[in-house]
């Protein structure tokens, strides 16, 4: 591995790792969103005691983190195994951000911020339809947003599954792990029915 692919990893790390909610609402309302609400960093909880124009804007920026390493990769390599790589850096610095002690987000949206960009990757690995899909599908049928978005990392690792490259497999199995325990308060909130639904915020 060179330089440039060595400089590619740390700055898709540092990229993931901008603590995005956190700036945002803080610029917004000159608060700590660790503070408010569930505590964390992502732009459910912003939407929760902020409002949806906000945590949009914040779901975008995190999506956007995901998206913009696997967009260079895609430019400047052509092995598929480094450009995954890449982007699970970015979704590793959002949920361990240097920034605020290693303690950021869930990970969610920077990982559909990567395999929408990975869209465009020439083997064609269509797995952000999947995750789209499954989200959708579990927020009708359960209004939680934790639930959908594990339902949805697990329908696009099944998804992976069928490619013919082991080492994504490998990869977003590592991530979906980390997701999963980054969730599992939701998790344990969901069992015992204390979990909160989405609710559109009339404030916009």
């Amino acid at each position: 591995m060179g330089q440039h692919e060595i400089m590619y990893f740390v700055m898709s790390y540092i990229i993931g790792s901008i603590p995005t909610g956190f700036l945002i609402f803080r610029i917004y309302k000159k608060e700590d969103i660790r503070n408010e609400g569930s505590g964390n960093i992502g732009a459910t909880n912003i939407h929760r005691v902020c409002n949806g124009k906000v945590a949009m804007v914040t779901l975008f920026v995190d999506i956007l983190k995901g998206a913009i390493p696997v967009i260079y990769g895609l430019i400047h390599f052509k092995y598929p195994p480094l450009i995954l790589g890449a982007g699970a850096l970015a979704i590793i610095g959002h949920i361990y951000p240097i920034w605020l002690k290693f303690r950021g987000g869930k990970g969610v949206a920077t990982f559909a911020g990567v395999f929408l960009a990975y869209m465009a990757a020439p083997d064609g690995l269509f797995i952000f339809p999947f995750f789209a899909l499954a989200f959708i599908v579990f927020m009708i049928l359960t209004r939680y947003v934790s639930a959908s978005s594990l339902a949805g990392i697990t329908c696009a690792y099944f998804a992976v599954l069928f490619t013919n490259i082991a080492e994504a497999s490998l990869i977003i199995l590592l991530i979906n792990v980390l997701i999963f325990i980054r969730h599992k308060d939701n998790i344990s909130r969901i069992i015992s029915g204390d979990e909160d639904k989405f609710c559109r915020r009339k404030n916009g």
